[in-house]
């Protein structure tokens, strides 16, 4: 019997493959510098309270000091994350993190008064102060700060909210437990007679499994446990919900939905168009579904059957220089700029490129001010979806490196509702590219599978989870209790809509509305749909424009949050208050749907 195939340790990964974080600091012992001087430095924040109500001047200095604070805690936070992530079990790294969360708590205490004095100095002596030139570079953080003044509550009251922040998870915190740890699934065989265990992490292994029996019972396997668990799980998700009641009322928002829409700046007109327009084109979307029957040679479709390729993976190997080959060559509508800065990136050493002993899973881009915008890759080179991992995270990258450079610190960093346009918009141009290229009609009609389900699951599934937070969201405001029953019922309306008549649904999918860990985050899913939109949109009118919507492109990724989200995407090309981005998007979802359906 061979050996087992072990990770490597950490200090025997090669050092080219690793990133390097000099850019932040150059050694630990200047990182440690640093956070000395930082810890030291929260003692200056005892001079400031009291005195923002004097005058324009007093603000300015207190915001250009708390600025100061701010990027030199951005600088050391981001340099001890990164270090935890390289391996999660030394002891040091999570020490040099902790250290810092404690003080970086101890600078949030500090400057705690900052909000409320701005929120309470009068209108009359606010517009003047306003107006004096020695806050203009502050004019734009304090306007957006003031946005909250009649949903901010008197100093008791915001105490009271502050001190429930532990029990308002407390509903969140209780559904990790028992998604994560406690729910036990057993095993199931997969298509090699291998007893496998099943979980969170390993159903999607399950589920895009060749043999259908592994599929049929993974799936009801797995959610005969959250059958057994279902008053429970009831009971933690309307326990989340009414937190979001609670505190929507408390400040005095119309509803829950437009709380959550308030930090960006989005009317609910967006939220609800997205809602109608991904409706709107449904029948495309059931359409495929039927294309996925047919060519799979199935009786009945079931949710099981969604996930698996319709025709088997196309025998791909790429090594890392030979993927980021692929994503240069199809980021060169982008400009000789974006393709120089993220080829010495890539080939230099801003990514963390393959996984070792400790090391965190999945990828992630990391952004900051005063270093390079560092990428956690798990990279294997026999999956092709770990070539769309890389330039998805280069897409966030190089939107950090642009913002950084062009924007100052106060504006630079961009919102998650922006985020993930730059991100979809090179996954876009690479599967755009590897179609162009495809060396025969099996391999187009391959990629064209997978970005109809990327599609499929970033803009409609999400959608649904979208409508499925407003609507219980609208029944606990209306006094209706959030019961199993309730909640299943809401769940397989929304099934039955969005999966169409041709496909069996079965009764143990109700259950789903209790699995997914996102619902605790009421009202972010959308900003999943519609970035993906966004992304689709712009990178057609880049690839069919010319020089003028490229620089409108560029100038979105250097706009940091110096507008706000809907405007930078407007600038870019966009109008997400209108549903075109939206039905651009399932336009080409539905080609690619009719496509697919002539290749094989």
């Amino acid at each position: 019997m061979s050996a087992p195939i072990r990770l490597p340790k950490r200090k025997q990964t090669k050092l080219p493959d690793t990133w390097d974080l000099s850019s932040l600091f150059p050694t630990e012992g200047d990182w440690e510098k640093a956070f000395q001087r930082f810890e030291k430095r929260i003692a200056g924040y005892a001079k400031f309270p009291g005195t923002l109500r004097h005058s324009a001047s007093a603000i300015a200095a207190c915001l250009k000091f708390d600025t100061g604070c701010s990027r030199l805690a951005e600088r050391l936070g981001t340099y001890a994350f990164l270090k935890t992530t390289e391996d999660q079990t030394d002891g040091p790294s999570q020490r040099m993190y902790g250290r810092f969360q404690h003080v970086a708590m101890r600078a949030s205490e500090a400057a705690s008064f900052l909000r409320p004095e701005i929120l309470g100095i009068p209108v009359t002596q606010w517009k003047r102060f306003l107006a004096d030139p020695i806050l203009k570079q502050y004019r734009l953080v304090l306007e957006r700060l003031r946005r909250y003044k009649k949903h901010t509550l008197g100093k008791r009251e915001e105490e009271l909210l502050a001190m429930q922040g532990e029990m308002a998870e407390a509903a969140g915190h209780a559904f990790r437990q028992l998604h994560d740890a406690d729910l036990k699934f057993g095993f199931v065989k997969d298509e090699k007679g291998r007893q496998v265990e099943l979980g969170n992490a390993t159903l999607a292994q399950f589920l895009t499994s060749p043999k259908r029996s592994v599929r049929k019972s993974a799936f009801h396997q797995y959610y005969a446990q959250f059958s057994a668990h279902e008053n429970t799980l009831a009971a933690t998700l309307g326990g989340s919900i009414q937190k979001d009641v609670y505190h929507a009322r408390s400040r005095g928002y119309e509803n829950c939905l437009r709380a959550a829409l308030f930090p960006d700046n989005v009317p609910q007109a967006v939220y609800d168009g997205l809602i109608a327009a991904v409706r709107e084109n449904l029948p495309s979307v059931h359409r495929y579904y039927d294309v996925r029957r047919r060519k799979m040679k199935l009786r009945e479709i079931h949710h099981y059957d969604t996930y698996v390729p319709i025709l088997s993976e196309e025998q791909t190997r790429h090594s890392w220089n030979q993927a980021t080959r692929l994503v240069l060559d199809s980021l060169v509508p982008l400009g000789d700029e974006y393709v120089e800065v993220l080829e010495r990136g890539l080939r230099g050493r801003w990514c963390d490129r393959y996984p070792n002993e400790g090391k965190q899973s999945g990828a992630f881009s990391c952004g900051s001010f005063d270093g390079d915008p560092y990428i956690l890759m798990n990279y294997k080179p026999e999956v092709l979806d770990d070539v769309f991992t890389l330039t998805h995270e280069a897409g966030h990258s190089m939107h950090s490196y642009f913002s950084a450079k062009h924007q100052p610190f106060l504006h630079y960093d961009y919102t998650i509702f922006v985020a993930e346009v730059a991100s979809t918009f090179n996954e876009q141009l690479l599967s755009r590219h590897l179609m162009e290229r495809a060396k025969d009609d099996r391999q187009r009609a391959f990629l064209i599978n997978r970005e109809i389900d990327a599609t499929r699951g970033t803009i409609i599934r999400q959608t649904m989870f979208a409508e499925f937070e407003k609507i219980t969201h609208q029944m606990a405001e209306c006094g209706e209790p959030l019961t199993v029953q309730a909640f299943k019922a809401v769940y397989r309306k929304l099934l039955e809509s969005y999966f169409g008549p041709g496909f069996t649904i079965d009764e143990i999918l109700d259950l789903e509305c209790f699995r997914i860990p996102h619902f605790y985050r009421a009202f972010y899913v959308y900003k999943y749909a519609t970035g993906l939109s966004a992304a689709i949109a712009l990178s057609q009118r880049v690839l069919e424009g010319g020089g003028a919507e490229l620089r409108d492109y560029l100038g979105f990724l250097k706009g940091g949050c110096s507008q706000d989200p809907l405007d930078l995407l407007r600038s870019a090309g966009v109008d997400m208050e209108s549903p075109q981005p939206v039905e651009t998007a399932l336009a080409r979802f539905g080609e690619l749907v009719d496509e697919l359906d002539t290749l094989i």
